[in-house]
């Protein structure tokens, strides 16, 4: 799934995205790792896997979009 960096916190590695309806999702240091990415700004296009459904949705991995 696709979504676009909103915040991030690199003392945390913690941060939020926007899904294309504009839906903010958070994720956490484990999924920000899981990416290997070292930093991320808002605005970037971001690939993420999530786990869940509904507001029981969690983002387990943020990575780059490439294409």
């Amino acid at each position: 799934m696709q979504a676009t960096a909103y915040t991030y916190d690199p003392d945390s590695r913690s941060g939020q995205v926007l899904l294309d309806d504009g839906t903010p999702v958070p994720f956490d240091a484990a999924a920000f790792d899981a990416g290997g990415l070292r930093l991320l700004r808002p605005g970037q296009r971001v690939r993420i896997e999530t786990e869940g459904a509904g507001t029981g949705r969690r983002i387990t991995l943020v990575t780059l979009q490439t294409f």
